[in-house]
């Protein structure tokens, strides 16, 4: 997923960005941290079915789990960054402010991170989810 970000970064803008070993960082401990959990969720909900149910659980798992990885560490330095300003994290305005930062860091995660994982990303999720399906027999 590193890869995907910095082609993503090449083609947008040449890497003109203030943080791109920050955002390559961050796409490379997403896709590692997410690897052993997609491995273990696709053994346990699609070992021993079809090659094409293996590849598809393969698919979105990895897809989603990813995603989800990698748009949590972001949203944990957006907590790192803002908690400066918040209440401490036990505290009822403090969890508060906790989901508010979670949410608000997800979305934009959403909306500006993942665009990063195309056009590299797609392939690789292809052939990384067929090379998965076909080990996990």
């Amino acid at each position: 997923m590193a890869l995907s970000a910095s082609i993503s970064l090449y083609f947008r803008n040449g890497f003109e960005t203030l943080h791109l070993t920050e955002l390559v960082t961050l796409f490379f401990l997403g896709g590692a941290l997410a690897w052993p959990l997609i491995v273990l969720m696709a053994g346990l909900f699609a070992r021993g079915a079809a090659l094409e149910t293996r590849f598809a659980a393969c698919f979105v798992l990895l897809a989603l789990g990813t995603i989800g990885v990698t748009a949590l560490l972001f949203a944990m330095d957006y907590r790192v960054f803002y908690a400066e300003w918040h209440e401490p994290v036990l505290s009822k305005i403090g969890l508060k402010q906790l989901f508010g930062t979670t949410v608000s860091a997800s979305y934009q995660f959403a909306v500006l991170g993942m665009r990063l994982y195309l056009p590299v990303g797609l392939p690789i999720l292809g052939g990384a989810s067929l090379w998965l399906a076909k080990a996990m027999r």
